[in-house]
């Protein structure tokens, strides 16, 4: 099935602003623009074709928001985005940290038909590799409860729940540390001078970064 360079374009912007927007907040276009690598100016010209389809509402100088259209369509790719994640570890054993990179090639080329084939093949899994929830056949997203590790405070722990939004950056960042969804996590101290925040994961200490404990996620089990 053959995908114009627009509607996979399109498909990368929709995506990218569900995945940056929190709680329905708008999505800065310089933070879109920055997330997919491109100038301030081509993010505002797709972000205006996008308008015009009726996929995003656009408030000047404030961002972006994706109406329910555009929400729905982000959510159709995003499910085949995680389905083709879960078949590139779990089958072909790509290295946890390598298949985003892949998946974001194939969710392009997928037809809805290969994708409902996938799932069932793969037995309708919740959750990819990274602990993303899957949207289903519906193109509806579970609701997570889950925290970002920089909202923790010292004496929480748990246990990491994924890693979002991803990138090929972070996930390597991730890996040669071990650091994965499933591990124990507890939140020990902040360095002085508001330093690092002091994670104990999976039996090792590890000095994060407040930016990237904003991309891992957990679930806090305090007595």
């Amino acid at each position: 099935m053959k995908h114009e360079s627009f509607n996979e374009s399109s498909e990368m912007y929709l995506k990218t602003i569900s995945e940056l927007a929190e709680d329905n907040d708008l999505v800065p276009i310089s933070a879109l623009a920055e997330r997919l690598g491109v100038s301030t100016v081509s993010a505002t010209e797709m972000v205006h074709r996008l308008r015009e389809q009726g996929l995003l509402d656009h408030r000047p100088y404030k961002g972006v928001t994706l109406t329910d259209d555009g929400d729905r369509r982000a959510c159709r790719v995003i499910r085949r985005h995680r389905l083709w994640e879960c078949f590139l570890a779990d089958h072909l054993h790509l290295p946890w940290q390598q298949v985003h990179d892949f998946a974001c090639q194939l969710e392009h080329a997928t037809a809805d038909e290969v994708t409902e084939a996938l799932a069932v093949f793969l037995g309708n899994p919740q959750t990819c590799p990274h602990g993303n929830p899957i949207p289903d056949a519906d193109w509806v997203v579970p609701i997570s409860t889950d925290q970002p590790l920089n909202e923790w405070e010292p004496g929480d722990r748990g246990t990491i729940t994924r890693i979002h939004p991803e990138s090929v950056l972070l996930l390597d960042y991730l890996a040669a540390r071990h650091i994965q969804p499933g591990q124990p996590v507890a939140f020990t101290e902040v360095a002085p001078f508001n330093g690092p925040l002091m994670m104990q994961i999976g039996g090792q200490i590890h000095a994060l970064g407040r930016e990237i404990a904003a991309h891992i996620y957990g679930i806090r089990v305090n007595e």
